[in-house]
């Protein structure tokens, strides 16, 4: 009902008999008495008695049987578990209040009640019908908070006399319509009823509130439900260059597609003056086979996934001219600075690969200094985009201010020192091309709803600006953080983790991928043969084998910095293992046998030695791993007769130690 105010959804509880005699005048068809009856509940009359409505109705028709309640809640399944947590919190706060809340779904049928289970107010919800599988619309039960909310789209109040059907006038409603986040549809309405004599203002907000909940937890699933539609259909989209690809929700709505919409339509033959592709699927969330005739059949694929409908890709080929205006592929050899053999790389490399070529965002993940920005680097390379920026960002290597201005720029005053004229950010900067946000983990939280909006809205506003300037970038992002961890902890947002993580690819640290310690040692001497302008220097193959068997906590960079440590400061032309750094050189340790050592002092004079050995036979390291003091460590050492075979030169340079 247009040009409703707030204030026109309240009742006014005090002049119910007035509102009686307007409703008895109205109905003998003198009309209703001057301003008594407010607009919104005369209007609800007029409709009524236009429907032909019973007033003499004291109960809703009888619920559907259970069978097809069933069904209708399998039909209504995300309202219905959208509302679940909502009306979980009325069935524990709502007793004793002497009203309950209803969820409804569009046609007004109550899906579910909860709330004062007392026998005075359960025997005349059962009396009157208020239960799960009855129909409350207005044009079924007169004017009522449910059906008259329905039917008008807004929030209202209906009290006592305002109820059109006699019978039911003894009750007080209030009801706000839920909506579908994405396209604003009515899909329900929540409802507190009561006997009249429970009327309360503020049961109309609580309803609202209510409402915007179970609005924000279907926003929630509808993202929830699109992030594992693109998961699931990733693998099936095709090269842009000859095919057009529009992807449709489980209600039928176009989303995303791999170009601009219009032209896609224009492409296929939609009819002039059609600005937006038709909804394909129906109200209860099924493939459905209405389509436009410019839309044939054997475009469309239904994705399913254990049996839930996650939506429809359509995949048309492209016409000669668009073929010709298509964007120019990325560079195939574009992964070949990646080097590798183990499987485990090599199916991180091909996921990339395969991904290179659409918009989807990528979230590499993994330990630090496993190569994520080679990786991202690739990733931009092999894709259409690869002849336009790529444009970095670390995410925790600046102030909270420092990172927002640099991501999305400021305007001349936005902030003391701000440079005359203001500046862009990196986003815009990536228009167009790649934005790799690196170690993203470390993304203030109050930037993350900012980062949010950008990802889905395709816009930005500088800091200190209104203007809204659009933005298109491929988004690539990195860390060496647990992100499920950090959501658990509400340290990170979890729809921002969703938007990140469509594509998420694992890359494994290097004491995972040991055979390929070879050959990127390879790799590395001969970059710092050509980077020094060293001569032939090669590694032995007990030193190599040596290498493959460390650890490397820092990984590939840290390989890296050992070879051309190493290339840089070693005698000769071979590289043996007595050139390697004693943290990578495995070390000797004796221990000596004690006769007369329980299990537990066995056990803790072999932990000892381990840890000894790990940590290079540096005492103060041992102690520290161990939890104990450095003064312990000593004493256990003598006691257990542990001593390390070091050359002369390495006992030099231990004689702090032992």
């Amino acid at each position: 009902m247009s040009g409703q105010t707030p204030e026109d959804a309240f009742a006014h509880p005090g002049i119910e008999r007035d509102v009686l005699t307007s409703w008895e005048d109205f109905m003998s068809g003198n009309g209703s008495r001057g301003q008594i009856v407010r607009a919104a509940i005369n209007q609800s009359w007029r409709r009524c008695r236009q429907s032909d409505v019973d007033y003499r109705l004291d109960q809703a028709p009888t619920p559907m049987n259970e069978d097809r309640l069933q069904r209708l809640l399998d039909k209504r399944s995300r309202l219905a578990q959208a509302g679940a947590s909502t009306m979980a919190l009325a069935r524990d706060y709502m007793r004793e209040t002497g009203t309950v809340m209803v969820l409804t779904d569009i046609d007004g049928i109550v899906l579910r009640l909860e709330g004062d289970t007392t026998v005075a107010l359960r025997d005349a919800v059962e009396k009157t019908h208020l239960l799960p599988g009855s129909t409350w619309s207005e044009g079924i039960c007169g004017t009522n908070a449910i059906g008259t909310a329905l039917q008008t789209g807004q929030s209202i109040q209906v009290h006592a006399t305002e109820h059109f059907c006699a019978g039911i006038q003894r009750w007080t409603c209030s009801a706000a319509v839920i909506r579908d986040p994405i396209d604003g549809a009515i899909m329900g309405a929540i409802d507190i009823s009561g006997l009249s004599v429970s009327y309360a203002r503020q049961a109309l907000a609580l309803a609202v509130s209510a409402a915007a909940r179970i609005e924000a937890h279907l926003f929630q699933l509808e993202l929830d439900a699109r992030y594992r539609f693109l998961d699931r259909c990733l693998w099936i989209l095709p090269a842009s260059d000859r095919h057009h690809t529009v992807l449709f929700d489980s209600a039928g709505r176009a989303f995303k597609a791999n170009g601009e919409m219009s032209q896609i339509m224009r492409d296929l033959g939609a009819p002039q003056g059609q600005s937006a592709f038709p909804q394909l699927g129906g109200n209860d969330r099924r493939p459905s086979n209405a389509r436009p005739p410019w839309i044939r059949a054997e475009w469309l694929r239904p994705v399913v996934h254990q049996g839930e409908y996650l939506g429809t890709v359509m995949v048309a080929p492209k016409s000669a001219a668009s073929r010709r205006l298509a964007p120019a592929r990325g560079d195939i050899n574009a992964f070949a600075n990646i080097i590798h053999r183990s499987a485990k790389m090599a199916g991180a490399v091909e996921t990339c690969r395969r991904v290179a070529t659409t918009s989807a965002p990528v979230l590499l993940l993994g330990e630090t200094g496993v190569g994520k920005e080679i990786f991202a680097q690739g990733v931009h390379a092999a894709s259409p985009r690869c002849d336009r920026p790529f444009v970095v960002v670390n995410c925790g290597c600046a102030s909270r201010e420092l990172l927002a201005s640099e991501l999305f720029g400021y305007v001349d005053g936005a902030f003391t020192g701000a440079r005359r004229g203001g500046a862009a950010g990196k986003i815009e900067a990536a228009s167009g091309g790649t934005l790799f946000l690196d170690e993203i983990g470390e993304l203030p939280l109050d930037l993350q709803p900012m980062l949010l909006r950008v990802l889905e809205s395709g816009e930005i506003s500088r800091i200190g600006e209104t203007t809204v300037r659009k933005v298109d970038f491929r988004l690539i992002a990195a860390t060496n953080r647990d992100l499920r961890a950090e959501v658990d902890a509400q340290r990170f947002r979890k729809d921002l983790f969703y938007r990140l993580a469509v594509v998420p690819v694992v890359i494994p640290p290097l004491r995972e991928r040991s055979e390929d310690v070879p050959d990127l040692v390879d790799h590395f001497v001969t970059q710092a043969r050509l980077r020094y302008g060293l001569g032939d220097r090669r590694f032995a193959a007990e030193t190599l084998a040596l290498l493959a068997r460390h650890d490397w906590p820092g990984n590939v960079r840290e390989l890296r910095n050992l070879v051309e440590s190493l290339m840089l400061t070693s005698g000769g032309e071979e590289i043996t293992p007595s050139d390697l750094p004693n943290m990578v050189r495995p070390m000797k340790l004796s221990c000596e046998s004690e006769p007369g050592l329980s299990l537990a002092e066995a056990s803790e004079r072999d932990l000892i030695a381990r840890t000894l050995k790990s940590s290079g036979g540096n005492v103060t390291a041992t102690a520290a791993a161990l939890g104990l003091a450095k003064s312990t460590v000593y004493a256990k050492l003598r006691r257990y007769r542990i001593r390390p075979n070091l050359s002369s030169a390495d006992q030099s340079g231990r004689s702090e130690e032992f």
